[in-house]
């Protein structure tokens, strides 16, 4: 029988005399544009070891060790909205595998092509400051670099204005018929009385 002395080579708060944290899994790295912003989602998976671990804008969200099973799915939260997204885990062939995300239920590119849809993004430089501005068109919300902005509509005689502040200046987004109903409704962007570009999705 063991004494005290001789038992496990690591006690329970000592780390090994190497860093398990260097030796990285990362198998999948995505970009997910959300109205507050763009989330970088990053993955490992141990293949070996059972890990998984889900970073989002570098912040660990998720950490399972020693997992049995290597396939499944892992669901988390995104953004200031908490959108859920799922990591989906699946065998390709023998060790290999596919990682996808979804978006709300939705595969990230589905989910994109939806967002261009529903959201106009525009990105200006103001004051020495970079400012993505994004109109969510179903709920009129509208966002800057990470934040819901207090709004007034107003109805004008060619369609609608949502108004706002960015500092010091003066915004709205105008919103009008195109005449045509395959475009619907455009939405522009005005800062200081200038017609800013919308991004392409």
């Amino acid at each position: 029988m063991a004494s005290g002395d001789d038992s496990p080579i690591f006690e329970d708060d000592e780390s090994p005399p190497y860093s398990l944290e260097k030796m990285t899994d990362l198998v999948a790295v995505w970009d997910v544009a959300l109205s507050d912003g763009v989330h970088k989602i990053e993955f490992e998976h141990g293949t070996t070891s059972g890990k998984r671990v889900v970073y989002v804008d570098g912040k660990e969200e998720i950490r399972k060790e020693w997992m049995f099973k290597l396939v499944g799915k892992e669901t988390f939260y995104v953004g200031a909205a908490k959108t859920k997204a799922t990591i989906n885990i699946d065998a390709i062939s023998g060790f290999a595998y596919e990682y996808t995300l979804e978006i709300n239920g939705k595969s990230l590119k589905k989910y994109m092509e939806n967002r261009s849809k529903t959201t106009n993004t525009w990105v200006l430089h103001m004051d020495g400051e970079n400012f993505r501005i994004v109109l969510e068109k179903d709920t009129m919300d509208v966002w800057c670099n990470g934040k819901k902005l207090e709004t007034a509509g107003e109805f004008v005689d060619d369609g609608t204005e949502t108004h706002f502040s960015i500092g010091n200046h003066d915004c709205y987004i105008k919103a009008v018929s195109s005449g045509k109903r395959k475009e619907g409704i455009i939405h522009t962007l005005i800062v200081d009385n200038r017609e800013i570009p919308e991004i392409a999705s």
